[in-house]
């Protein structure tokens, strides 16, 4: 059986995931209205997933935020380069440069049944790849104006379906929309 990849993230209302440096200031200030507690479904989500593939940005933008978030889940960092992990990274970190159909035809093989697929340019090359399932996108209201598009370009149009939405204190909706074949 195939694994199934989902993205988990937030974008500004003009669907940009970070500033054009990298910075999240705009996301902060948007977490700062949410009740304390309140996580917008990210604990449940990830109680659903068997492996976290991001791209190298995202890992080193990670990295600066503090402790690492995702304890012993098994990460996969994608680059074409190689890493060297800090002493301090859990084990269960590791480091690909295969592609997206690579390394979720390894993973599928391995019995891993759900992605968690995050970073802007490795969640673009999943989605041009046809591997992206669902979207799981929390949209902030503010516009940035300019910054790093969730999306970016393709060569064809890619359906989608709404499968639920919800709405936080602070404005955030969340949709999450299945990808059509």
């Amino acid at each position: 059986m195939s694994a199934t990849a989902s993205v988990f993230i937030a974008t500004s209302l003009d669907g940009f995931i970070a500033r054009p440096d990298g910075n999240l200031d705009w996301l902060d200030e948007a977490n700062a209205t949410v009740p304390s507690g309140e996580d917008c479904g990210y604990g449940d989500f990830m109680k659903t997933i068997d492996v976290l593939v991001m791209g190298r940005n995202t890992y080193e933008k990670v990295r600066t935020l503090g402790p690492w978030p995702y304890g012993r889940k098994r990460v996969i960092v994608l680059s074409r380069h190689s890493i060297t992990f800090p002493d301090d990274m859990p084990s269960c970190v590791t480091h690909s440069a295969e592609s997206p159909d690579e390394l979720h035809r390894r993973l599928s093989d391995e019995g891993v049944n759900k992605l968690y697929v995050d970073g802007g340019v490795t969640i673009q090359r999943f989605l041009r790849a046809g591997l992206i399932d669902q979207f799981v996108i929390t949209v902030i209201p503010v516009l940035l104006g300019t910054g790093i598009s969730l999306f970016g370009e393709f060569q064809r149009d890619i359906r989608l379906t709404h499968e639920s939405t919800r709405t936080f204190d602070g404005g955030l909706v969340q949709l999450t929309y299945g990808v059509n074949g």
